[in-house]
This record gives structure tokens, C-alpha cells and sequence, in this order.
């Protein structure tokens, strides 16, 4: 069996004008990187702004396993489908992070025969936008670092620094460090952290400003700091903005690329969904409604979290009122739901399927809540049996959900056929009325108590002592009306990843607060949730190679 990157290989690109051209856009309107990559120019944005939208469709999924679900896979293939189809369509992506690459998790291309291409330069650098956010955040770490040696004349309290460095690379070693050791002229001594990249505050930023200007308002606002008197220090106080401003001007522009089947595909922005908001950028999104009738996007890791968080905070934001939703599931994941073993999850079981079906239903239930229409698809592996699909199709149905059977993984897009025109159907025959799960006017506490309990199932919300504190003075600052954007485990829909299925009876533990003002939401880590990963015992980037210039080993 060929590997993923095997396929994408062999794969014939078009050069990306003539990708570009199925959206009616121009040489001129590209700024190239090379022959299959370009970035849609501000010109071009700022021409097709007025124009009317075509269809949003996210995609979303159960939560994820070592079975696999195939989410972003479905959207590719989708997009594909609807391609063939002769629809007007465009996928929106997220870029991936380099960490997972080398780690365990894999990359963000898709797979089999439903993927973006060139995959290995996605997945490796690609334009650079993440080294650009990553130099931005450092920036402005340096710059604060800088201001307490110069003499800290805004009195910045070393001990109450929030501004974390950051790095696109899994890396445990760097969580918690000291920084200024050595000579005087070395800086300032003090405790410092590291994220990855994805979780920085400046990724979710460029993720969700609006245009240059925006970008730069939301920069300024940024809270790096608090002085002695508890007072809020920003990146506009340390005068770095536009500095980083200039760093992220071309990282601001979407990225042009196209799937196996050279479908257009517009990729910008990665945060993750466990710690970060998980969705595309909003320019990106907003550009493709613009140039397509439907635009396929998707949201990080389960409902529970990308897509909650797409609903709840980026549509609210930027505006944005999705029409339908895809939830995607495959058999072998919800038999791991309900028991089964690993190993066996070849072997028909209609009782492991049974019980783990409910991780389904209570996805169904919560997307539901937000008025969209949802069309549940299952990622078809070859050992699925009839019994366990009928079983399925007949559980979706009873719960006023389309129901379609996916397998582009194999076939490309004339296996998201039936997905497409289910899709279409759904759109034409149920109208979205999407709203929001909570309202703004909430306090922090009641907002986290909502989606803990309506989304996740939890009985209660408890909350640690520090976190207490930091809601207090985060309301106390003025940011208490600001959606929230819960860092909680992927695996699970409570914040232990070990309870499988629908969990009931459980509590959530906010362990700590703090307010992204400059992305405008305020952050809650729940459990044991890292904002730093770590690589595996083994990790992938012991396989990867060049091979006579070819990138080989990577998925």
C-alpha cells in the first residue's frame, strides 16, 4: 500500500495560476512561491470584499483516537467531490505545525487520495507564515525583557510578566525556565515559559484580525504584564507593535494551493483546538466566500473544542453564519468509544458499536444546539461491515441528521459524491439559524460553567484557587464580557482523557485563567492541559529523510 506522502508525490499539479483561474483570479493577483504555492494579494482581497457570499460548510468530528477519524481528509475529499461535480467550491484549511510533524500526531494535509498539495512543503515551512509569527512573539518578549534592563521606567513587575516565548517545535524542556542568568549586562533574572507556536496569542490574532489595521489594534491591546500596582502592561506600551506589524505583513495573506485532484484550497493560520481557537483565519474564510459558492472548512480535533469554538467565538467575531455542518466518524473509532480493544477493531461488533455510538449522539446534541443543519458522514474503512454502517445510518436518521457513507480516502472525490449531494440537499431543504451557545453578558464563570456542562456533560465546575483570583481581576479589568476559549484534552469530552464514550458524573477543574486581549477571548486551562507539547518515546522525525531530493518518511 502507498504511503501518503507516496501519493502526493506521484500526484500531477497544475501550476497554481491555472488553480488560481478556477476562482477567477488573476496572474497578477498572486504573489508566487514557486511553481504550486501563492499568496492572494491585498489588491485582490480588498476587490472581491463586496461581492456576495457563497455557502460556509464546516467540518467537524467525534473526538479523536488511535483509530482514526479523518477529518481533514473528509474535507478535502469533499471539496474535491463538489468539484467534480462542477460546483463552485474552495477548501479553507489551517497550515500545520511543525512540533506534531516530528512528534506523533502527523501533519494536516489529509490523506490517501484526499489531500492538498504540495504536501511536503505544507507540512514543512510552507511560506514561512508560522517562523513570521514566531519572530513577532519573540520579538515582543525581547522587548519587554529589554524595558526592565533599560531601567523598567513603566515599573513592570518581574513576577508578574504573563508574555510567554515561543517555538514551533515540541519541546518539554523549555515549559519552565530561568532567563538573565550570567553578568549584569546579561538582563534581568527571572522565571520564563515557552508555548509552541500555535498557542501563541499572536497566531490566534493574525487567525482573527480583519485586515492590517485591525491586526494592529489587536497587537496593541495585547497584555504582557502587569506593574507593581496591578495595572495592565501592553505591547502598545512597550511601543512594539508596529515593528511586529512588519514582521507579519506577508504572513497576513492567505495561502494559495490546490488538492490531489487540483481543487483550489486556500490555507492560512494554525492554532491548535486543545489550547488555542483551532480555526483558519478569518481573512481566509471571508476571501473564500468571496470567491466560491461553497466553502468547505473545518475546525481542530472534536466538536467539543474546534467546533465550539468556531461557533462561539470566530463566527461571532468576524460575523460569519455557517449553513450546514459535517460530522465526521468512523465505525472503528466509535467501537474504540465502546471498548474494543485496538487491535480488534477490524472484527465486526455491534455491541462495542452500540455503546460507543453515544460519543456520536452527544456530538450530534451539541451542534444541534447552535441551530445548523448536520450531515454525519462515516470515513469508510475497508473492514467495516454492512451491519455496522445500517446500524449508523439508522442511528443518524433517528436523530434528524443526513446520513452519508465517505470514502475518499481511497477513491478521491468520487467517493464524497453521495457526501456532496447530501451536503447540497441539506442546505437547499434546512434553513440555518445559527446563534451562539451563550451570551456575552454572562460573567467568565457562568460562560465556562455553560460549555463545561452543556457541551462537555460535566456535573460541576470546580476552580482552583489562582484561578479564582485571576477572574476576579480580569473582570475587575474590564474583560469580563469576552467569549472563552477552553484548553481542555482531545481525547475526551471531559478533561480526562481516559473516559471514553459520553462521560457523565464528572467535574472539570479550572486550573488556571488569563485574558488574550489582543484575540479578544479569555483563555481557561482545565486538567493537566499543556500549552507546550513533548515528543514521544519514539519520535516521527527519527523516519524522515531526504532520499535522492526527495522528503521521504514523512507520513
Amino acid at each position: 500500500m502507498k504511503t501518503d506522502i507516496q501519493i502526493a508525490q506521484e500526484a500531477k499539479l497544475d501550476h497554481i495560476s491555472e488553480v488560481a483561474k478556477r476562482l477567477s483570479i488573476a496572474e497578477e493577483d498572486l504573489e508566487f512561491y514557486g511553481k504550486y504555492k501563492a499568496k492572494l494579494s491585498d489588491e485582490l482581497l480588498d476587490r472581491v470584499k463586496d461581492k456576495p457570499d457563497g455557502k460556509l460548510v464546516l467540518v467537524t468530528a467525534i473526538n479523536p483516537t488511535p483509530a482514526g477519524e479523518g477529518k481533514t481528509t473528509t474535507t478535502v475529499g469533499l471539496g474535491q467531490a463538489l468539484g467534480l461535480m462542477k460546483v463552485s467550491s474552495v477548501i479553507a484549511l489551517r497550515e500545520p505545525s511543525l512540533g506534531p510533524c516530528f512528534g506523533v500526531k502527523g501533519g494536516a494535509a489529509g490523506g490517501g487520495y484526499a489531500q492538498v498539495v504540495p504536501m511536503e512543503d505544507l507540512n514543512l515551512h510552507f511560506t514561512g507564515d508560522f517562523h513570521a509569527i514566531t519572530s513577532a512573539n519573540n520579538l515582543l518578549a525581547a522587548m519587554l525583557d529589554n524595558h526592565i534592563h533599560q531601567g523598567n521606567a513603566l515599573s513592570i513587575d518581574p513576577n508578574q510578566i504573563v508574555w510567554k516565548r515561543c517555538v514551533d517545535m515540541n519541546d518539554r524542556a523549555l515549559r519552565n525556565i530561568v532567563v538573565g542568568l550570567g553578568r549584569k549586562s546579561d538582563g534581568v533574572v527571572r522565571e520564563d515559559h515557552f508555548v509552541i507556536t500555535v498557542a501563541s496569542e499572536i497566531m490566534a490574532v493574525l487567525c482573527l484580525a480583519e485586515d492590517m489595521d485591525d491586526l494592529k489594534e489587536r497587537l496593541g491591546r495585547i497584555v504582557v504584564a502587569y506593574t507593581y500596582d496591578g495595572k495592565p502592561v501592553t505591547a502598545t506600551d512597550l511601543k512594539a507593535v508596529g515593528s511586529m506589524a512588519a514582521l507579519l505583513k506577508d504572513a497576513m495573506k492567505p495561502n494559495l494551493i490546490q488538492t490531489i485532484e487540483n481543487t483550489p484550497a486556500i490555507v492560512h493560520g494554525g492554532p491548535f483546538a486543545n489550547i488555542a481557537h483551532g480555526c483558519n483565519s478569518v481573512i481566509a474564510t471571508k476571501a473564500a466566500l468571496k470567491l466560491a459558492d461553497v466553502v468547505i472548512t473545518e475546525a481542530g480535533f472534536g466538536a467539543d473544542l474546534g467546533a465550539e469554538k468556531f461557533l462561539d467565538i470566530k463566527c461571532r467575531m468576524a460575523g460569519l453564519k455557517p449553513d450546514a455542518i459535517v460530522l465526521v466518524a468512523t465505525i472503528r473509532a466509535l467501537k474504540y468509544n465502546g471498548g474494543q480493544s485496538k487491535d480488534d477493531l477490524a472484527k465486526e461488533d455491534l455491541e462495542a458499536l452500540s455503546k460507543g455510538i453515544v460519543n456520536l449522539e452527544k456530538h450530534i446534541e451539541n451542534l444541534q444546539k447552535f441551530g445548523v443543519p448536520v450531515v454525519v458522514t462515516l470515513n469508510r474503512f475497508i473492514t467495516d461491515t454492512m451491519a455496522e454502517v445500517d446500524y449508523v445510518k439508522h442511528f443518524c436518521e433517528e436523530r434528524d441528521c443526513e446520513f452519508s457513507l465517505c470514502e475518499v480516502w481511497e477513491k478521491g472525490g468520487e467517493g464524497g459524491i453521495d457526501l456532496a449531494t447530501k451536503l447540497l440537499k441539506t442546505m437547499e431543504e434546512k434553513k440555518s439559524n445559527y446563534k451562539p451557545l451563550y451570551d456575552l453578558e454572562l460573567t467568565i464563570k457562568e460562560k465556562i460553567e455553560k460549555i463545561s456542562k452543556e457541551i462537555y456533560g460535566a456535573d460541576k465546575v470546580t476552580f482552583d484557587p489562582a484561578a479564582n483570583s485571576a477572574i476576579r481581576k480580569i473582570e475587575e479589568l474590564g474583560y469580563g464580557k469576552l467569549p472563552v476559549c477552553m484548553a481542555k484534552n482531545q481525547y475526551s469530552l471531559s478533561d480526562n482523557p481516559k473516559k471514553l464514550g459520553r462521560p457523565s458524573g464528572f467535574t472539570i477543574n479550572i486550573r488556571e485563567v488569563y485574558v488574550s486581549a489582543g484575540a479578544g477571548f479569555v483563555v481557561a486551562i482545565t486538567g493537566t492541559m499543556m500549552t507546550m507539547p513533548g515528543l514521544p518515546r519514539i519520535p516521527a522525525a527519527e523516519s524522515i529523510n531526504v532520499d535522492e531530493g526527495k522528503i521521504v518518511g514523512l507520513f
